[in-house]
C-alpha cells in the first residue's frame, strides 16, 4: 500500500483534512504551489483540484515516460 508524508507535501492547512478533501482542494494545497501557480493550471488545463492534476494526461504521461527512464 502506498503512504506519502503529508506534511512534507501540503500546505500546513491541509495536512490534517481528509483524503477526499485533499483531492478536492484547490491545487494550492500542494506545498510549493501558489494560488497564482493554481490559476495558470485551470487557464491552461483547466485543472482546478489536486485530483484534476492527478488525472491530467500530461502529467501522466510524464510520469510514465519518467518509469520508462527509470528502468533502463
Amino acid at each position: 500500500m502506498a503512504s506519502i508524508d503529508l506534511d512534507k507535501v501540503l500546505d500546513k492547512a491541509w495536512a490534517d483534512k481528509s483524503l477526499p478533501e485533499i483531492l478536492d482542494a484547490p491545487v494550492a494545497a500542494l506545498k510549493g504551489v501558489s494560488d497564482r501557480d493554481g490559476e495558470l493550471l485551470q487557464e491552461a488545463f483547466g485543472v482546478k483540484t489536486v485530483a484534476d492534476l492527478a488525472t491530467l494526461k500530461y502529467v501522466r504521461w510524464a510520469q510514465a515516460l519518467a518509469a520508462l527512464g527509470a528502468a533502463k
